[in-house]
Formats: structure tokens, sequence, C-alpha cells
């Protein structure tokens, strides 16, 4: 019988693969028919729906190296786990590095405005991480994010109250870029205490530093893109180094930390923090927003539901983040020679772990291409990571994508997907996937 996987690819045309050939002590399971030969993450196909992809490679080489990026995917769940809760064999180092290369005319544009970024958070595999990430823990912590909600659904009431006056004047309207977009961006800079920008500003610079450092922009879009991620880097030092921010926020901790020796954090890496912070905070977010406002509003009758039904759109926010996490992979790198799923991998080889496929591994999760809130596993995804770094604002992403789930729900009632493309425009970058447009209508 075929797999389901097999079944949704075009005839492949490579060659059957027994042996990998980057590691000739590769002793993982062959591509019978080569369709990963056809793997291209930056891919219309695997961008569109990558499921039939993640089903073939956890069933057909769960540790695969891909010629296109360089990196190894690893796609089942016990070994990602595995290695996210081993940072001592597999680095965060590589996590924040361009995955396509950058000219020297771009190093040129980031090099002008002071840009790098050391050691902090995602990318930090020393002993500084742990203060840094109490720091950070300690501003979305549970107690704060639930004091947070007053403040989440005021800015959703004024935002939906500007898109219920579009659907009642055109009778349609996009919830992303004035909604899903915007409202996590406002929520962030209420909370870290960030008077002196426009939203639009901050979105602007957070999907350029996405694209350029995640995507596969061409020549001549990079140079655009390098000259906003500059000007993000400087604004983000002119407000560290500034004494306008008030000493109980985000930035004002940063001021006020010490290193393990005791010295203060220098500027370099609180900005790199604070850039890492910035753009998890509300582009992903922002993009978990956005799957979950498609998902409910494309199940017939549910739109309905959530807005009254305690507990249904915090179950709904859970499985999408099973099933379609914003952030779909990440990268470590290995610190030695080990063994990941049957191949040996050697020391220094750059990892793509595959967290959306994980979500989706039969091993752990019943049924999971059927979307099932409430089932009893759910806690077990990797939408987060695990372990050390797991992300210290997983709380407010999932009480503001339920907040703003609920609060569209019940002020936007009985409104039906547009008419139009059954599938919208994705976001496609290496680690980050979400629809672009969540056009509705009203019936």
């Amino acid at each position: 019988m075929t797999s389901p996987a097999l079944e949704a690819f075009p005839p492949g045309t490579g060659a059957a693969r027994g042996r990998s050939a980057v590691d000739p002590a590769f002793s993982g399971t062959p591509d019978p028919l080569g369709l990963l030969d056809l793997l291209d993450v930056f891919g219309e196909p695997f961008v569109r729906d990558p499921h039939p992809w993640l089903e073939l490679l956890r069933t057909e080489s769960p540790v695969h190296h891909d010629p296109g990026t360089g990196l190894w995917l690893v796609s089942r769940h016990e070994d990602i786990r595995r290695v996210l809760l081993n940072p001592e064999d597999f680095l965060p180092d590589n996590a924040q590095h361009a995955v396509t290369p950058l000219p020297v005319s771009v190093l040129r544009i980031l090099a002008r405005a002071g840009f790098m970024l050391p050691p902090a958070l995602a990318n930090n595999g020393t002993e500084s991480h742990a203060g840094l990430r109490r720091l950070v823990t300690r501003f979305f912590h549970a107690r704060r994010v639930e004091a947070a909600v007053p403040v989440i659904e005021r800015i959703a009431g004024e935002l939906l109250a500007r898109v219920r006056s579009t659907l009642d004047a055109a009778g349609s309207c996009d919830l992303f870029a004035p909604y899903a977009q915007i409202l996590p961006c406002r929520v962030l800079m209420e909370l870290l205490g960030i008077e002196d920008i426009e939203p639009t500003t901050l979105i602007r610079w957070s999907d350029a530093s996405l694209e350029l450092f995640y995507g596969r922009p061409s020549p001549e879009r990079q140079p655009e893109l390098a000259e906003l991620v500059a000007d993000f880097h400087r604004w983000l030092t002119a407000t560290v180094r500034s004494g306008t921010v008030p000493e109980d926020s985000f930035i004002g901790a940063l001021r006020r930390h010490r290193l393990p020796g005791g010295e203060p954090l220098d500027v370099r890496t609180a900005v790199a923090a604070c850039f890492f912070v910035f753009i998890a905070g509300q582009s992903t977010t922002g993009q978990l927003i956005a799957t979950v406002l498609r998902r409910v509003s494309s199940e017939p009758g549910l739109w309905t539901r959530v807005a009254g039904e305690a507990g249904l759109a915090e179950a709904w926010v859970e499985e999408v983040l099973r099933r379609e996490p914003p952030v779909t992979t990440w990268r470590r790198l290995t610190a030695r020679a080990v063994s990941l799923g049957g191949v040996r991998l050697p020391a220094g080889a750059p990892l793509l772990l595959m967290l959306m496929g994980s979500g989706s591994d039969p091993e752990v999760f019943a049924e999971p291409a059927t979307m099932c809130p409430y089932r009893p596993e759910i806690r077990h995804h990797l939408a987060f990571g695990a372990g050390r770094h797991r992300c210290p604002g997983a709380s407010l992403a999932r009480t503001e994508a339920t907040v703003a789930l609920r609060a569209a729900a019940r002020a936007l009632p009985g409104i039906l997907p547009a008419d139009g493309p059954a599938e919208p425009p994705m976001l496609g970058l290496l680690s980050f996937r979400a629809p672009l447009e969540v056009p509705v209508r009203v019936p």
C-alpha cells in the first residue's frame, strides 16, 4: 500500500538513495522513490502544504541532509525533543544566522549601523543565558500575562471597531494587517513601555529582519531589507542607551542586569536581546493569531461557538499550535560527533528541527491530521521548544491569540471566509509560516 505522503507527490525522478552523499556513515531509512530529491523548503509546494513532505521525512529519512540549505532536517518528535533537551551536545549558536549568504554590499550596510547579534537569548549557549532568560521570564510570567488581559482586550476592541466599520461599508475585509498583525505589536509596546515609534514601523522592521535572516530574498531585495534592519538596530541601540525608558521597563531591567562575573550587560548584548524579544513578541504572535483566525473562521459553526463556549478558544489555539505553529523549525549545531535517529553526524553539523512535523508525529498524537481540540496529549507539542531555551513568551502568545479569537468572534458575529482563492498567500520563510491574508465577509 502506498503511503498517503507519497500519493501527494508527483512521480519522482531521483535515484534511490540508500546512503547519504554527505556522511558515509549514514544508516537511516532510504527514500526508495527519490521523492526527497524534489524537496525545497522555500518552494511553493512545501510552503503551501508542508505536511506531506514532513510525513515523508519522518517515515523515510528522519534525519535527512538537505543539499539546498546544507542543513540536516530532523523530523521525529523523539529526536527533536532529545536535541532540545541536550544543549551540551546540540548548541544554539546558529539559531539566528542568515540562511541565505549575505553579500559584502549588504554586510557593509549592516556594519555601518553597528549591527551584530552577540549571544543573548535564542543563540546563547554560554553561562550568561540563564540570567538573561530569568530577566525576560519575569516580564512574561503568568501573573503579568493575566494582568495584561484587560490591555489586550482594550486594544482588540479598538482595532475591531475599525474592522467592523470596514465590513459594514464594504461587506468584506482582511483581518490580517489591521488586526492580527498590529494587535500583538501594540500590546508589546505597552508592556515594554515603548511610545516613541509607530507600530507599523516596528512591524515593517521586524518583517524585514525575518525575511533577511530566514528567507531566500533576491540579490536585489537584500539591500532593501538590510537598510530596514539597520534602521531597526539604530533605533534599538538609541533606545537602550537613552534615559527615557522607565527603569521598571524591560529595557530598564536590561540596563541594571549584571553578568555572572558582576559586570554590567554591554549595550550590544542588550540590543540583541531586544531584537529577539521585539520580533518574537509581535511578529510570531501575529502569525499565530492569523492562523487561528483563518482556521476557526473556515470551520462551519465554530466562529459562533468560540464567542461564548468556555474554554473552546483556548483549546483551538493549542491545537493550531500543535498542527500549524508559526515557528515551524529551529536550528541547532552539533558540539561533537553524535548519533541521532540512526545517523552519525559529525561535529559542527547544522540541524533544522522540524517543529511543525513533530506536532503531527503519530507516535505521539493520535490521528494527527485531524484538528481535535481537547486532545489529551496536546501539551506534548513542541511549538514553543523545550528545555532551557523554551520560549519565555509562550504564556503571552497563547493568551493574546485566545483573547484575539474570542474578541473577534464576539465583535464580528456571523462572518464567513471571503470568496476567492481557497488558499491565501503564505509567509514561507525557513522557520516561519502563516497566512498573509485572512479575508472575511458578512453573510
